[in-house]
């Protein structure tokens, strides 16, 4: 049986200290705000990332460097004999694509997963590759069935401001100033490759309507069933969010479901979407 190194980005929401215990790699996604270089997790936490923010800190993000991706397979293979690297969504980022050209150098002892997953659902796909591994599955089946379950998932987030929508030019400055105005709570939604609107609220909890409404339809539409057997649910947020009052309300709505939530959202979203955001996501449990 072949031995497998199961590798992500800090996109899966993975600590170091987690990856540790796990016994992955997480490469840590570069961060520029004010000029100054940074490395999520390594010298960025999320609490000194917020007091940037919050600071009207100028916040660019880009992928790892080719040598950062090589040195960590480089060194994986001196121990295992292949390597599965899941990074976030290739609709998302160009990191997947350039850590696919990479793979290409070593002859077909890293395999690229490209199951355009972010945050807890792409978490969870390392969670299943970890199993997948321990079954005795080799890298290039372990890509082959985590890019089979690649559109089982879906992520649905409620911002608390429109400033950094506008500030990333996703939105215009015009749409942004309406939104504030009228108090427009928007509903995003990641399924796939793409972060899309989906809805707009109102109210916060005409939002939290929202997205449960749209994870039981999911669930019953595309993933066989509203089931804990069948489907897991998770909790998403950013700094400010009540996220131990936001659980219970999860659990009131999902009786009977295990809830899952780690630490806030990864930074590379949360730059987009600013504080005191909500999410919730479920995925279509992989059968192994």
């Amino acid at each position: 049986m072949k031995t497998i190194a199961v590798m992500t980005d800090s996109n899966s929401g993975i600590s170091q200290e987690e990856a540790a215990q796990l016994g992955v790699v997480v490469i840590p996604m570069p961060f520029t705000i004010d000029n100054v270089d940074y490395y999520e997790g390594i010298n960025l936490s999320q609490e000194e990332f917020y007091e940037l923010l919050k600071k009207g800190g100028e916040v660019t993000t880009s992928q790892p460097s080719p040598d950062s991706i090589m040195d960590a397979w480089d060194k994986a293979l001196k121990t295992y004999d292949e390597v599965v690297y899941i990074p976030m969504s290739s609709g998302l980022s160009g990191s997947c694509q350039t850590a696919y050209m990479l793979s290409q150098e070593y002859d077909n002892r890293v395999f690229v997963v490209d199951n355009q997953r972010i945050s807890v659902t792409l978490r969870q796909s390392v969670y299943d590759a970890l199993n997948l591994a321990a079954k005795g599955k080799d890298g290039a089946q372990i890509r082959d069935i985590l890019i089979e379950d690649k559109f089982n998932s879906s992520i649905y987030i409620m911002l608390d401001t429109l400033k950094y929508l506008k500030k990333g030019g996703r939105i215009t400055p015009a749409a942004a100033a309406f939104g504030e105005l009228l108090k427009i709570k928007p509903v995003l939604q990641i399924q796939g490759d793409k972060l899309d609107a989906f809805a707009k609220a109102r109210t916060i909890s005409s939002g939290k309507a929202i997205m449960f409404n749209a994870i039981r339809e999911d669930a019953e539409k595309r993933f066989g069933g509203l089931d804990p057997d069948n489907v897991d649910i998770f909790v998403a947020y950013t700094d400010g969010c009540d996220v131990e009052e936001y659980l219970k309300e999860i659990e009131a709505e999902f009786p009977g479901f295990k809830v899952e939530y780690h630490d806030p959202l990864s930074l590379s979203i949360s730059c987009h979407i600013g504080p005191g955001a909500i999410a919730i996501a479920c995925n279509k449990k992989l059968k192994i």
